[in-house]
C-alpha cells in the first residue's frame, strides 16, 4: 500500500499517465516515477506527466479521459490549462453494467430525530415563514426578528429558532412554464421539509406566485401547523408581523412538545454538495464521502447527489450503475437538457472549473467531474428526478440541479434532505437552515486555516495515511451525531438565513 504521508506524489489509477502532486515541487526534485528532474515548479494538488503525451493525446487520471494535450507535453512537466484542452468527448453509457449490490450489513443503527405526522423525521426542530414572492422578503425577516425577541421563543430551548425563507423572484414571470413548476415545487417542498416544525407563509398579495394556488394545489402541509396570510389583505406592515408573530406563537405550543426519538436510518436523506474544489477533492474528500454514502445506503438510508454541470464527462460512471436502462435514460436526457440550456444562453457545458478550482489543480470538466462523482460511492443508481421533486425511492439517488452550491443544496432540501454534507478544497463557508451542513476539508492545510469553518479534516487520507475506509466510518458517525442534535460549525457560526436560492430559469419580465 502506498505510504501518502511519506510521498511526494500519488498515482490514482494505474493507466494514469499522470500523477498528482501532494507537496510543493520545486524545480530540479527528481521523482520516482519519471527519474528526472522536473523543469519547472508543480504546486501541490496539481498534475505531472509521467509519459510523453503527444499533441491531441489523452491526458488519463482516475483511469479515465480529463482531455486531450494541446501540444506535446514531456515526461515531469506540468499539466495544466496551459497544455491541456476538453478535447472530444464520446461516452460509452452502458446502462447497469458496473451495477453491484452493496455488502450487507450486521448492525441496526439509529439516530435521535423529531417524528413528525407525515412519517417522515427532522434532525431539528425549526419555525419557519416561508415567502411566495421577493415582496414579502423583508416582512419576514421583521416576523422572524419579532420572535427572536418574544420570551415565548427564548424559553422553549426544544425549537431551534424561527427561520425566514426569503429569495428573489415569485413575480415577474411566467405563471406556467417550466421556471413557474420549478418555484412551485421549492416553496413546497420546504413548507414539507421535516426539519420544519410548523410554516407561516406569507405572500404580498398581488403576485404570480398565488398564496391560494400554493396552498390549494401544493396542499402545503397536513399536521395543521400551517398557516398563511397576505400583507395586502392582512392591511400592511405593521399589522402582518403582529399578526406573524402571534400565529407562530400559536404553533410554538405545539412544536415545543416535540421530543427527540429513536429513528431508523431510513428516515435520513442526505444531500451531498461540494464547492470550491481542489485537486485533492478526488483524493480525500469525496470519496470518503462515497464510502460514508454507501455505508447509510446500507443501513437503509438515502444520499443525493447533484450539480448535473458538475457531472458532465463523468455522467457514464451513473449510468453504468443504474438499476434499469429507463433510470440510467434519465441521467442522459438531464444531460442532453443541460447541453441545450446552456447553448440557448450563449454558454458551453465545460464553462467549469471556476478560477479557485483551477489555482487547486483541477483543468477540465471532465477532470472536476470525475471527482465530484466520487461523493456518490458504488451504490446502485435507484432513481433521478427533477430540480425539487420529491425523494420517494430509498438509496443513492440523483437530483438535477444547477452547480452553483446555495442554488443546489436548496433543491436538495426541498426534495427531503434532512441534513446536508459539503466538502471543500479551498474553503467554503455556507449553512442552510433548517438542515445543518457538515463540512469535509480535503487538505488538512485548508483544514488548520479555517478550523472554525471545517467539521471534519480528510486531508489526513494524504498526511497521515488513513485510509478511505476509515474515514469514511468516522464520516458516517458524524451524520449520526449531527442527525441527533450535535451543532455543525456553520450552525455554531449562525450561517444559514441568507442561503435560499431557488433555481430561477426563464425569462424576467
Amino acid at each position: 500500500m502506498l505510504d501518502l504521508a511519506t510521498s511526494a506524489t500519488i498515482r490514482l489509477h494505474p493507466g494514469d499517465n499522470v500523477v498528482i502532486a501532494l507537496a510543493d515541487l520545486p524545480a530540479g526534485t527528481v521523482l520516482p516515477e519519471i527519474g528526472l528532474p522536473l523543469p519547472g515548479p508543480v504546486p501541490r494538488g496539481h498534475k505531472v506527466a509521467v509519459a510523453l503525451i503527444p499533441p491531441r493525446g489523452n491526458v488519463v487520471r482516475y483511469g479515465q479521459i480529463i482531455g486531450a494535450a494541446m501540444q506535446a507535453i514531456q515526461p515531469g512537466e506540468h499539466v495544466h490549462t496551459h497544455n491541456l484542452g476538453m478535447g472530444a468527448h464520446d461516452t460509452d453509457y452502458a446502462f447497469g453494467t458496473d451495477l453491484r449490490p452493496l455488502p450487507p450489513v450486521t448492525e441496526a443503527r439509529s439516530f435521535l430525530g423529531y417524528h413528525r405526522a407525515d412519517g417522515q423525521v427532522g434532525t431539528r426542530n425549526y419555525l419557519g415563514v416561508l415567502t411566495s414572492v421577493n415582496c414579502s422578503g423583508s416582512v419576514a425577516r421583521f416576523i422572524a426578528e419579532a420572535c427572536e425577541r418574544e420570551d415565548w421563543l427564548r424559553d422553549n430551548p426544544a425549537i431551534d429558532g424561527v427561520v425566514p425563507i426569503v429569495h428573489g423572484t415569485g413575480c415577474g414571470m411566467s405563471g406556467k412554464d417550466e421556471g413557474y413548476e420549478t418555484l412551485f415545487r421549492t416553496l413546497q417542498g420546504y413548507a414539507r421539509n421535516p426539519n420544519f416544525a410548523g410554516i407561516l407563509l406569507v405572500g404580498l398579495g398581488c403576485e404570480v406566485m398565488q398564496v391560494p394556488d400554493l396552498i390549494g394545489h401544493g396542499r402545503l402541509r397536513g399536521d395543521g401547523l400551517f398557516r398563511y396570510m397576505t400583507i395586502q389583505q392582512t392591511g400592511g406592515t405593521r399589522r402582518t408581523v403582529e399578526k406573524g408573530v402571534a400565529l407562530l406563537r400559536e404553533m410554538a405550543e405545539q412544536a415545543a412538545r416535540a421530543v427527540r426519538e429513536p429513528a431508523g436510518l431510513e428516515r435520513l436523506v442526505i444531500g451531498m454538495q461540494c464547492g470550491g474544489s481542489d485537486g485533492y477533492s478526488g483524493i480525500t474528500a469525496n470519496p470518503a464521502l462515497g464510502a460514508a454514502s454507501d455505508l447509510l445506503v446500507a443501513h437503509g438510508g438515502t444520499t443525493i447527489l447533484s450539480e448535473t454541470p458538475e457531472i458532465y464527462g463523468a455522467e457514464h460512471l451513473l449510468t453504468r450503475r443504474a438499476v434499469s436502462r429507463e433510470v440510467g435514460e434519465k441521467i442522459v436526457e438531464r444531460i442532453r437538457w443541460w447541453e441545450d440550456y446552456t447553448s440557448r444562453w450563449g454558454g458551453e457545458m465545460d464553462n467549469n472549473p471556476s478560477p479557485g478550482n483551477k489555482k487547486g489543480g483541477l483543468t477540465t470538466i471532465l477532470e472536476k467531474s470525475l471527482g465530484a462523482v466520487a461523493k456518490g460511492g458504488t451504490a446502485p443508481l435507484t432513481q433521478v428526478y427533477k430540480f425539487a421533486e420529491p425523494i420517494t425511492e430509498r438509496g443513492f439517488v440523483y437530483m438535477d440541479s444547477p452547480g452553483y452550491d446555495p442554488c443546489s443544496v436548496t433543491g436538495q432540501i426541498a426534495s427531503g434532505a434532512n441534513l446536508i454534507v459539503f466538502t471543500t478544497g479551498r474553503g467554503s463557508v455556507s449553512g442552510y437552515k433548517p438542515v445543518p451542513c457538515i463540512k469535509l476539508a480535503t487538505n488538512s492545510e485548508m483544514y488548520a486555516r479555517m478550523s472554525e469553518d471545517m467539521d471534519l479534516d480528510c486531508g489526513d487520507i494524504v498526511s497521515e495515511g488513513v485510509s478511505l475506509e476509515a474515514k469514511g466510518r468516522e464520516i458516517f458517525e458524524t451524520f449520526l451525531a449531527t442527525a441527533s442534535g450535535r451543532p455543525t460549525k456553520s450552525e455554531e457560526l449562525g450561517f444559514g438565513g441568507a442561503e435560499f436560492v431557488p433555481w430561477q430559469m426563464g425569462a424576467v419580465m
